[in-house]
């Protein structure tokens, strides 16, 4: 399967998922769901605004390093709007404007635009100068694909954690496409 198969597929139904999840907790709530973004697991992880900016960058930034390219700094400030959205969290709009420019980045693709990108050497520097150095087929499997579905079900796993009522179908809605007509109980 070539990466741009694997890839933005993935992405597109992942952030629609991740759309229907803030709008499931925006019907749920008699309070405000825009409170919900500053909700947290645990004191010391990111919210759920932050989640949502992460799971949007991820996405994005594959496109860019497996075509070899940098990453923009209108990306580079989705990523650091993450990093401070434990202050400044935004509304569901906000949320929800994320999600849509990311899959209108993916959407803007090329079918085989990320495929070159696996030969490609990718290096991934952290803070504390932690760095990684792969090719693009280890970077779209070990590094962009885990990182991004940690944001997406974080996502999920806080909007449970703060009482909406969410399921398995609610995290997987895009397989309903492949079930077999009359094999629903």
């Amino acid at each position: 399967m070539s990466l741009t198969n694997l890839l933005v597929p993935t992405y597109r139904n992942m952030l629609r998922t991740l759309a229907g999840l803030l709008d499931k907790a925006e019907h749920q709530r008699v309070d405000p769901a825009n409170g919900l973004l500053s909700a947290r697991l645990a004191p010391d992880m990111y919210p759920l605004a932050s989640q949502v900016c992460f799971a949007t960058y991820q996405a994005q930034e594959a496109t860019f390093r497996l075509r070899g390219e940098d990453i923009p700094q209108s990306l580079a400030a989705v990523a650091a709007e993450g990093r401070n959205a434990g202050d400044v969290p935004g509304s569901i709009a906000d949320a929800r404007a994320r999600i849509a420019d990311a899959l209108a980045r993916l959407d803007s693709l090329s079918d085989n635009a990320l495929d070159s990108g696996a030969t490609l050497q990718i290096t991934i520097e952290l803070p504390g100068n932690i760095t990684f150095d792969m090719s693009g087929e280890q970077y779209a499997r070990d590094w962009a694909l885990p990182q991004f579905y940690f944001h997406v079900i974080t996502a999920y796993a806080i909007l449970r954690h703060h009482g909406i009522a969410l399921g398995k179908a609610d995290y997987v809605p895009h397989m309903f496409a492949y079930l077999r007509p009359g094999s629903l109980p």
